[in-house]
């Protein structure tokens, strides 16, 4: 009898670290642009949507494709390519973020998958420039490479 409570109180606390451990992770979804695989924070993600029309918006910076109506809502959209000075890239899929009520569509090459990343395992950049629109990296677990985390702030509109 005394194993079976031994066992029971071993199976409790595995549960109980397998909850600190999900406490401490970030989902994120994983997108290339080039060569490169950058991340948001899956909470920030409205939608991804293949096969939009962009319409053009003249007087922008380049990196501004144009707008896209989603659902009666016009929706600004991003070139991370051309943000990040790559070339852009005509086929691209808009992930639709909302970045505190503002919502921006980003141009990604393709989605590469959703992961949950502990927090601990993200670093910053070894640099401080405000330009950057990376705020930190991290080894992704899995093995495929280094994801690099967009920094969502940087993107938004200024005010």
């Amino acid at each position: 009898m005394n194993d079976e409570v031994m066992f029971a109180r071993q199976d409790e606390m595995q549960a109980l670290n397998t909850q600190d451990d999900a406490v401490d992770t970030q989902k994120y979804l994983i997108f290339m642009a080039g060569h490169l695989k950058l991340g948001v924070a899956a909470e920030d993600v409205v939608e991804i949507l293949n096969n939009q029309v962009i319409t053009y918006l003249p007087m922008v910076p380049d990196f501004i494709r144009g707008i896209i109506n989603m659902r009666g809502q016009m929706i600004p959209i991003l070139d991370v390519r051309a943000r990040l000075g790559m070339p852009s890239q005509e086929e691209s899929l808009v992930v639709v973020l909302n970045l505190e009520d503002v919502q921006l569509g980003i141009l990604v090459d393709g989605v590469d998958q959703m992961l949950d990343i502990p927090k601990s395992n993200i670093h910053p950049l070894p640099t401080n420039s405000t330009q950057m629109l990376v705020s930190g990296m991290c080894s992704l677990p899995d093995g495929s490479g280094t994801m690099m985390v967009l920094d969502c702030e940087q993107l938004k509109p200024n005010e």
